[in-house]
């Protein structure tokens, strides 16, 4: 079993906002899979499908982000041997840049640190770079709206880490 968990905050307000690209890496992720977010498991938002030989759950935590790691816990605990992977934001990333992780510390990002608390640094990170504007709060910014530019320059870097994903996955 493979898990691939986006990180973002639930709800409309939300929408397009710089904290939630973790949830655009595995909406673009079940399109691609052909598979549709329809059920609700484990505190999230879950599509189940198939790729390379292998089951595959995608999950939108519905804890919010700084409570992300109730939801990947209770995966976990169910799949204990299942391979999880997280699709994130990172603010110390140039914006449109994507790196994957294959294990490593939360540094300062509060969905990735819940989810530390709970199961450990070992799990995959996808992280999609959305920068840092440095005029504004930190929470300001991550909760910040992202313009029709930035969303279509930010759509490259969703596509880039959906296609990061299924290469670590195939």
């Amino acid at each position: 079993m493979i898990v691939v968990i986006g990180l973002g905050n639930i709800g409309r307000e939300y929408e397009n906002t710089v904290h939630n690209m973790g949830f655009k890496v595995v909406d673009k992720l079940a399109e691609k899979l052909g598979v549709e977010f329809k059920k609700e498991k484990f505190k999230s938002v879950i599509a189940e499908g198939c790729c390379g030989g292998e089951n595959i759950l995608l999950m939108k935590p519905t804890t919010y982000m700084n409570l992300s790691g109730e939801a990947v816990a209770l995966v976990k605990q169910k799949y204990k041997d299942a391979r999880i992977l997280v699709a994130v934001d990172d603010i110390d990333l140039p914006r449109g840049t994507v790196r994957y992780r294959q294990h490593g510390s939360a540094g300062t990002h509060n969905g990735l640190r819940s989810i530390v608390s709970f199961i450990g640094q070992e799990f995959e990170r996808v992280k999609v770079g959305v920068g840092r504007d440095q005029s504004k709060d930190l929470a300001d910014y991550v909760l910040s709206k992202l313009s029709k530019e930035e969303l279509i320059e930010m759509d490259k870097a969703i596509e880039q880490a959906a296609n990061m994903i299924l290469e670590q996955i195939n």
